[in-house]
C-alpha cells in the first residue's frame, strides 16, 4: 500500500502521528511494534498518521498497512529514506507536519495532536526524542525526558531504584574511558562478580548485545560484543530466581499508577537458555507467559507495590513494564523498567493488562486519552 498523503481539513477526530522505525540496534522490533499498532488502533476514532524514522534519521511519510512492518517469514521489516522528509512545526499554537523534497516547495500535511513515538532505544526512548517533542510544545504517549534518560541507562536506573529502597542486585558498570584505559583491571572488576553473569549495552534494549557469561574466560568477548552497541557497559550478577514482571499505566488526574497482574516469563525447551531477542519476536514457541503468575497473595500485592514505586521513583507517566527476580528465600530483587516497552500483541505489556482486563485496543486508546490530557511544559 503506497502511503498516502493524509488530509489537511479540519478532522474533528484527534490526529496521531504514529512514529517508529529509528537509529537504534532496535530499529525493527519498533517497526513490528507500529505494525500491531496500526492493526489494533481505532482508526473510526483517530486520524492515524504513520512517520517512519529510517537508520540515517530521516523522518518520511510511510504506509499505513501493517503487513508491512510485521515480521514476514523471519525477515525483519525496515523503513527505507525516502524521497520527501517529514518535519514539525510550530506556528504559534498550530502545530503541524510539513513534507518537503529537495527541489520542491514545502507542503503541509495538516495538524498533529500528539505523538505516539514507538521507538526503541537510542535516539527515541532515551528522552532525545521527547525533548524535541517537549521544545516543540506537542503532547505525546509515554514518559518525558528525565524518566525516559534514566529508564534507557541501565547504570543510573539502579542508582535511582536503589536511592527509593528497592533492592537492587550486585553489578559493575564499565565506561568507555575505564575500558580503553585499563581492561584488565575492569576485567578484574566483572570477575568478582557470581557466575553466571549477563554482560548488557547499559542503553539498549530487546536484548541486544546482551550474553550470557559461565567463565571468565567469556567476559572480554561479551564486553567487546556489548560495546558494538553502547561503549557503556553493565555487567549483572546472575540471580537465581523467577522472573515476574508488572505492566503499571499512569493513572488519570492525580491518581496513583495502575498496575496489571504480575506475569511470569518461563523459557521453554528450544535452544534458549535464557529471554533473548529470538524468543521475544521471532520464536513464538520459545516462551510462556503465565498471568497471573502463580504467587502467594502477599506476594502479588508486594510486586505490583513496587512497580508503582519504581514507576514513580523515576518520574515515569504512561506506560512502563517493570520487571522482577522473586527468589527462592522471598526476596523481590528489581531487574529494570522498561518506558517503552514491546507493544506487539504477543508482547508482555498489552498481554498483561488484556489478562487483567483491559484489551489491546483499549490500551492504545488510554495511552492517547492519558497524553491528551497531560498539559504540556513542567508537570
Amino acid at each position: 500500500m503506497e502511503p498516502k498523503t493524509p488530509a489537511a481539513n479540519a478532522d474533528a477526530r484527534p490526529r496521531v502521528a504514529v512514529l517508529f522505525g529509528g537509529r537504534s540496534s532496535e530499529h525493527s522490533v519498533s517497526c513490528v511494534t507500529a505494525a500491531g499498532v496500526l492493526e489494533a488502533i481505532d482508526h473510526t476514532k483517530y486520524d492515524v498518521v504513520p512517520i517512519g524514522i529510517a537508520r540515517n534519521g530521516q523522518w518520511t511519510l510511510v504506509s499505513a498497512d501493517p503487513a508491512q512492518w510485521s515480521l514476514r517469514a523471519e525477515t525483519l521489516p525496515e523503513v527505507e529514506p525516502g524521497i520527501e522528509s517529514v518535519v514539525l512545526s510550530t506556528q504559534g499554537s498550530s502545530r503541524e507536519l510539513v513534507s518537503h523534497a529537495p527541489g520542491g516547495l514545502p507542503r503541509t500535511l495538516g495538524r498533529i495532536d500528539v505523538v505516539l513515538p514507538l521507538l526503541h532505544g537510542p535516539f527515541g526512548e532515551d528522552g532525545t526524542l521527547q525533548g524535541l517533542l517537549e521544545m516543540a510544545d506537542i503532547r505525546y504517549v509515554g514518559a518525558g525526558v528525565l524518566a525516559s534518560a534514566v529508564g534507557m541507562d541501565k547504570h543510573y536506573m539502579k542508582v535511582v531504584f536503589e536511592a527509593a529502597g528497592l533492592s537492587v542486585g550486585p553489578y559493575e558498570v564499565i565506561t568507555d574511558r575505564q575500558w580503553n584505559q585499563d581492561s584488565e583491571a575492569c576485567l578484574t572488576r566483572a570477575a568478582r562478580l557470581q557466575f553466571p553473569v549477563f554482560v548488557k549495552p547499559a542503553r539498549a534494549g530487546s536484548s541486544m548485545g546482551i550474553t550470557r557469561v559461565t567463565s571468565e574466560a567469556g567476559l572480554r568477548a561479551a564486553i567487546e560484543a556489548a560495546r558494538e552497541h553502547d561503549p557503556k557497559v553493565v555487567v549483572e550478577a546472575g540471580i537465581t530466581g523467577r522472573e515476574i514482571e508488572v505492566a503499571v499505566l499512569q493513572g488519570r488526574g492525580n491518581d496513583d499508577p495502575r498496575t496489571s497482574q504480575p506475569g511470569e516469563v518461563a523459557v521453554l525447551d528450544g535452544g534458549h537458555e535464557w529471554y533473548d531477542f529470538e524468543a521475544k519476536y521471532v520464536d513464538g514457541a520459545a516462551a510462556d507467559l503465565s498471568c497471573p503468575a502463580d504467587l502467594p497473595e502477599d506476594v502479588t500485592s508486594r510486586v505490583r507495590e513496587l512497580a508503582a514505586v519504581a514507576f514513580d521513583a523515576v518520574g515515569a507517566e504512561g506506560l512502563s513494564r517493570v520487571d522482577f527476580f522473586y527468589t527462592p528465600d522471598g526476596e523481590l530483587v528489581i531487574n529494570e523498567i522498561n518506558t517503552m516497552p514491546g507493544f506487539t500483541p504477543i508482547s508482555m505489556y498489552p498481554q498483561m493488562w488484556a489478562k487483567s482486563g483491559l484489551p489491546y485496543t483499549e490500551l492504545i486508546d488510554e495511552l492517547i486519552t492519558l497524553a491528551l490530557e497531560r498539559r504540556t511544559g513542567l508537570r
